[in-house]
């Protein structure tokens, strides 16, 4: 596997250092870093990744200019840090996932980084900071509280306080996975817009200012569990548009909770293996917010990230 990542390393350097000498003629530019993850269909369908991934050419479009490659760094050169964020109040039955999930924690790439927490209202309980000792992370696992008395007001507000955390943390690629009903009541009894709601808004822009990809893990609540068809579907919305605009991905299945997280597993199995570190020059200097397209030549690949980042 090493091999193969290494030959699509060096068609994208080599693809970037055919437009370096666009780069050099501009006199102010600033460098941007990006997760993306690359794949085919049938990689995703099968649930693994294959031996080798051809891309072709690779270009990058920052508000439909492309700009300079400079590199793309692979699992090998850029280890990832996830942060796994689970909503306390999810309904008892995800108990029977913990399983599953400390699975996919041990099995992780050595060098990973993995943090562990529950939110809850008002705090976001951390079992496990930010460690390579993907064990100790897969243990600090616990079960849920299931009541509805720790709901957070919104899950998104304590996101932005995980995001946070990785400040602290050297350069490379990273990610969360937050397990929630996606359900933001902190504006009141209606559920917040998956479109103006302030606080997923800010959790987007945190997010991608970051360069963190967010996953996201349908499960009800206590409070959705009563089958209110609107909170539910505005709650799903709402992860699907915080995944989407951070490059990640929601997983759903159908307006229950999942019966297991393994068929979500296969998935993001496939888009951790696929996913790099891509930067890149940009000659865009002025503030503002920027719109982000990762394009290939190839019609069978497919590349997620971020949609834009905000510059200040």
């Amino acid at each position: 596997m090493k091999r193969n990542l290494a030959i699509f390393v060096l068609v994208s350097v080599l693809l970037a250092a055919s437009h370096a000498t666009n780069a050099q003629k501009q006199d102010r530019v600033r460098t941007v870093s990006i997760p993306i993850s690359i794949y085919t269909k049938e990689e995703l369908r099968q649930g693994m990744p294959g031996e080798l991934l051809q891309v072709d050419a690779l270009s990058v479009l920052e508000n439909k200019e492309e700009q300079t490659i400079l590199s793309i760094r692979s699992i090998v050169d850029a280890p990832l840090a996830l942060a796994i964020l689970i909503q306390d109040d999810v309904t008892s039955e995800f108990n029977l996932q913990l399983r599953d999930i400390a699975a996919f924690i041990r099995g992780l790439p050595k060098g990973s980084r993995v943090m562990v927490a529950y939110l809850r209202a008002g705090s976001m309980d951390i079992r496990q900071k930010f460690t390579d000792d993907l064990d100790k992370a897969a243990r600090s696992l616990r079960m849920v509280a299931s009541s509805s008395s720790l709901s957070p007001r919104s899950p998104y507000d304590s996101l932005i306080d995980a995001l946070n955390r990785f400040d602290a943390l050297p350069a490379g690629r990273r990610a969360v996975l937050l397990v929630s009903d996606g359900v933001d009541l902190s504006e009141g009894n209606e559920a917040a817009s998956p479109t103006t709601g302030t606080d997923i808004n800010r959790a987007i822009l945190r997010a991608q200012r970051r360069s963190v990809s967010v996953f996201s893990f349908y499960n009800s609540t206590v409070y959705t569990a009563s089958g209110n068809s609107n909170f539910i579907l505005n709650g799903q919305s709402s992860l699907l548009r915080l995944s989407q605009e951070t490059g990640g991905r929601a997983f759903f299945q159908g307006t229950l909770s999942p019966v297991s997280f393994d068929p979500f597993f296969k998935e993001l199995n496939v888009l951790l293996t696929r996913q790099f570190l891509l930067s890149y020059l940009t000659t865009n200097m002025k503030k503002g917010y920027y719109k982000v397209e990762v394009v290939s030549t190839n019609k069978e690949v497919r590349i997620e990230h971020p949609k834009g980042y905000y510059y200040r």
